[in-house]
């Protein structure tokens, strides 16, 4: 086809009866959710269905590559050595902890393929933060590259692990119960036909663990249906771009090539694994791993893999843009930028247009409770509305809500509340919180927003105490905790220090006691000892004098803000934009 197609358009020739992305209503414990039709049941008909890519390449991380048919037989393999060396099986936790690594994908599909319950665990933690949600999760096993594995091996006893399973570390002490990767895949049987028929829908798939308000992480529980909606929702948004640009999508029977994705968010968030592996291994895409960000290797790679889509926080794609050596390199098969995490710049729109104008660029609202993808803006809305988060997706509701729970009318603020069959199930061992965040189906975000007359999302506060630092959410009262477990504080308030590429970073006021010597720099490295590196505060204000209070006793953040960082009375004293993923 030619013409280029409107989103509505688009969607009418996607979602009607007997069409790829055809709706139907069905019930999840007892509440109605509109669901994709022909979304795949489990995670591991997604695996199965991706060995017939075969010799297509599935992951690149420098010069090694990795087919999807070497991925399939790994991630058999694995599965065989998790049941039979380890005893794992259905309903059992596996943690994963490791950069965006092959052998991340590989230990994915690997353990959600017998129903074990991933628990990937965030590569940023500190070897307590690691241990917590191992032992609170009650993973059996780890498999961890060779810097986690060195945090975890000092209290593998303490754990309970049948084992610890080594990635990439040839060095690494093993005994009874550590072992190097390459060993356990080759003791295990090559045999793909592993038994799931036992594995259903709404059976747990993941547990990502998210700060809790509290300072004590939650681990947010997905199901294989939670994931399986995503993956149906991005390919369903990848299908309308195709048809805004004029070009048969796959899903009516066009010949697109398969895209290529640069992927610098990490698997151990929502949106990495979610919005990118998942839907990637479905559809087989060719995903290009980075050992770090860098934004003129990134050029580097989008000129040498011929790049099509990259997808990470607006920050990222503006240093990117902002590179000096970006005019040195071949851009030209970029078609496509994704991002959320903080809201993007008008500048770096712009600069897409400038510097990318075959690319469309897309915005995007989600989060680890809602597995990610919620709403989405793109083309004209995106070009008169770059403020907003975007409509729903197709398979998701969104109601505001006032402190009483009560629906208040189009444009006028309140909790944004989300319905779907992407919404997790709750909390890992939290009743409590589970009551309070998942009600009759819906999940009360905290996040403060309004729709107006189009049905756009526009998001303005945080009703959470907490401030996003390039994707990666940073609840105030953990890093607060911190800060007051030393002898000298007697008050710290933890608020968001704006960055241009970061969107916030973690800065902090406190009270320390007359006479006591405790100055910023002894304070950082209080904090930094017990928290992971992207939670320690850049900057810390050390005063004598109380901090200010409201009447009710609590410190008016706002009034910080604007005392040190000029911030105007619509930021927030910790809080953040638009999440992909980030809790």
């Amino acid at each position: 086809m030619d013409r280029r197609l409107s989103r509505v358009e688009a969607h009418e020739r996607l979602v009607g009866a007997g069409l790829p992305f055809e709706l139907e209503e069905i019930e999840i414990r007892g509440v109605v959710f509109r669901a994709w039709k022909n979304a795949p049941g489990t995670l591991g008909a997604v695996l199965a269905a991706s060995a017939e890519y075969g010799e297509r390449t599935c992951l690149v991380l420098d010069g090694e590559r990795l087919s999807y048919a070497g991925h399939h037989r790994q991630a058999c393999r694995l599965a065989q050595a998790l049941r039979t060396r380890y005893g794992i099986r259905k309903g059992d936790r596996v943690a994963i902890a490791m950069r965006n690594l092959p052998e991340w994908s590989v230990a994915f599909w690997a353990i959600t393929r017998i129903g074990a319950i991933v628990v990937p665990l965030n590569a940023w933690f500190t070897a307590r933060e690691l241990a917590y949600c191992v032992t609170d999760s009650g993973s059996r096993v780890v498999v961890a590259d060779g810097k986690r594995a060195a945090l975890l091996a000092s209290c593998k006893e303490e754990l309970g692990l049948l084992g610890l399973v080594v990635v990439r570390d040839e060095d690494a002490e093993h005994d009874d119960g550590i072992t190097l990767w390459d060993d356990v895949l080759a003791a295990a049987d090559d045999d793909p036909s592993l038994p799931d028929g036992s594995i259903e829908p709404d059976d747990d798939a993941t547990i990502f663990y998210t700060s809790g308000t509290t300072g004590t992480p939650k681990g947010a529980v997905g199901t294989h249906r939670n994931i399986c909606t995503n993956i149906m929702t991005v390919a369903y948004r990848g299908a309308v771009r195709q048809l805004g640009r004029g070009v048969t999508p796959v899903w009516l029977g066009g010949a697109v090539p398969h895209p290529t994705v640069l992927v610098p968010a990490p698997f151990f968030h929502v949106t990495g694994c979610h919005s990118i592996l998942a839907p990637a291994i479905f559809g087989g895409t060719t995903l290009v791993l980075m050992h770090r960000w860098d934004p003129e290797q990134a050029l580097a790679l989008i000129e040498r893999e011929r790049i099509t889509h990259f997808t990470g926080v607006p920050g990222m794609a503006l240093q990117m843009l902002e590179a000096p050596g970006f005019a040195d390199h071949d851009t030209s098969s970029l078609i496509g930028l994704n991002y959320g995490g903080t809201p993007p710049s008008v500048r770096l729109l712009d600069l897409i247009a400038e510097r990318l104008p075959q690319a469309e660029a897309e915005n995007g609202y989600g989060l680890t409770e809602a597995s990610s993808l919620v709403s989405y803006n793109a083309g004209e809305s995106y070009r008169r509305h770059p403020d907003s988060a975007g409509i729903p997706a197709p398979t998701c509701d969104i109601k505001i809500v006032d402190e009483n729970g009560a629906e208040v009318p189009t444009g006028v603020r309140g909790e944004v509340c989300v319905k779907g069959p992407n919404i997790v199930r709750g909390y890992w061992k939290q009743p409590e919180a589970s009551a309070e965040t998942f009600r009759d189906g819906w999940l009360h975000t905290g996040d403060i927003g309004l729709l107006d007359e189009d049905g756009l999302l526009f998001l303005l506060d945080r009703a959470k105490d907490m401030l996003i630092r390039g994707g990666e959410n940073v609840y105030c009262v953990e890093v607060e905790n911190a800060l007051c477990s030393h002898p000298a504080v007697k008050d710290a308030a933890v608020i968001g220090k704006p960055h241009p590429v970061l969107g916030q970073e973690v800065a902090a006021v406190v009270q320390v006691s007359v006479g006591q010597a405790a100055g910023e720099e002894t304070l950082i490295e209080h904090s930094r000892s017990r928290l992971a590196a992207f939670k320690v505060p850049v900057m810390i204000d050390v005063r004598t004098e109380p901090l200010p209070v409201n009447a009710n006793g609590k410190v008016i953040k706002r009034q910080l803000q604007k005392e040190l960082f000029a911030v105007s009375d619509e930021g927030t004293g910790c809080s953040g934009g638009q999440t992909s993923d980030g809790r």
